[in-house]
């Protein structure tokens, strides 16, 4: 299965982007909102721990492929830990999060 290697809750926050329609050719919208979602309706655990699993998949230097898009503070190489609040972070799926949903939809 292409989806080996992920935690369930990075399955659980790339599926809830892509039923927000969050595709990578869509608009980015607030972190929160995602992670909103996440907890509502998948993973009912913290917003700190979801929060962070979203955006080491957004920091281009954390993962290979990077499976969110991220727009605003998400961090350094520096200092990962260094990144926004979700209130002022915006996020839609990166082109890899797309391709992993089209591979699972076969």
């Amino acid at each position: 299965s292409i989806a080996d290697g992920l935690k369930p809750v990075q399955r659980r926050i790339v599926y809830a982007m892509s039923e927000l329609g969050l595709k990578a050719t869509a608009k980015y919208k607030k972190s929160a909102r995602t992670v909103g979602d996440v907890l509502g309706k998948f993973h009912p655990h913290g917003d700190s721990a979801c929060y962070e699993a979203m955006v080491l998949m957004a920091q281009p230097f954390s993962y290979r492929y990077p499976f969110v898009d991220g727009q605003g503070n998400w961090g350094s190489p520096d200092d990962p830990k260094s990144f926004a609040a979700m209130r002022y972070t915006e996020a839609r799926l990166s082109l890899y999060a797309d391709v992993l949903l089209g591979e699972l939809l076969q």
